[in-house]
């Protein structure tokens, strides 16, 4: 499919392939509704909360994280906000905007905790809520200390105290509510990631298998991120209780712990983990994955 909207001026696309470009005109498709999907998480927030105003054809839907990536490969959905992961299954995805959900530290929300050391984890339970932390997960583990635990799901309404296991794997806002009584050892998965690698990390992006989007839409995600960033307070009062944080903890979170912008140091640990994923056969062969980019001359 391909999403296009009347050009402004003289704007044109360029696909960057991991150092090369290639410039695609914008192709007009007026009849359509492009149809976008996320999730109704916390971290997402500052990336929809004026995403359908940015630009009237687009027509958000949100949905639990494991449809997002089944319905962007079958067409229902045009362009969606997917795990990381995800995006290295599909064939011919592409990163619609240099808008994301990632840190540069300490993430808060997404831990491993563990009843013994790292280094003897056997068995390990994994949220079933989560992608792309369960490859991270694997990989550290793996590169770390060489091991490959035998894995389980942990069911979304389930606490890992109640499993039988070495570690869990633990995500969303129940990994910052998450008792520390029965689990002796912790990590805060985004801090072991860019402490180790020295790069940041990446959890999801906004992305499309469509052809040549025009620079209107791709610029209305990166703008709605951007009002969203400028709104976090505003969004930190209205959203703490629905995850049972303090508005301070949510401000916090949003501000701190989080990054909504992909750079070069992003494409680059987006690249690392890609080629991790691909070494323990959780991927298949990897592709370069293509970065559209506006321009306006």
């Amino acid at each position: 499919m391909r999403l296009g909207f009347p050009p402004r001026a003289n704007h044109w696309c360029s696909v960057n392939q991991l150092g090369s470009s290639v410039t695609i005109k914008p192709k007009m498709n007026q009849a359509n509704k492009v149809k976008v999907g996320a999730v109704s998480y916390l971290n997402t927030k500052p990336l929809i909360e004026s995403l359908e105003s940015r630009n009237e054809q687009i027509e958000l839907s949100l949905e639990i994280p494991s449809r997002l990536a089944s319905k962007l490969q079958n067409g229902e959905l045009d362009i969606a906000l997917i795990p990381s992961v995800e995006a290295f299954r599909i064939s011919g995805a592409k990163v619609l905007s240099d808008a994301c959900i990632g840190c540069r530290g300490p993430v808060w929300s997404v831990k491993l905790v563990s009843r013994l050391p790292f280094s003897e984890i056997k068995t390990l339970a994994l949220d079933e809520g989560s992608r792309t932390s369960i490859g991270l997960t694997r990989i550290l583990l793996h590169k770390r200390f060489g091991i490959e635990p035998r894995v389980s799901t942990l069911p979304i309404d389930r606490s890992p105290n109640e499993f039988d296991c070495d570690a869990a794997l633990v995500i969303g806002d129940r990994a910052m509510h998450l008792s520390d009584s029965d689990f002796k050892y912790h990590w805060d998965l985004g801090e072991e990631w860019c402490n180790w690698t020295g790069l940041p990390f990446v959890f999801a992006m906004w992305v499309t298998t469509a052809e040549a989007p025009c620079p209107d839409l791709i610029q209305a995600f990166s703008s709605a991120r951007d009002f969203g960033v400028s709104q976090i307070e505003q969004i930190a009062k209205r959203e703490a209780s629905n995850f049972q944080l303090s508005v301070e903890s949510c401000t916090r979170y949003l501000r701190e712990h989080l990054n909504f912008y992909i750079g070069e140091n992003e494409r680059a640990a987006i690249e690392r983990y890609q080629t991790y994923l691909f070494e323990l056969n959780l991927i298949p062969k990897p592709e370069k994955l293509q970065f559209y980019e506006c321009q306006t001359s």
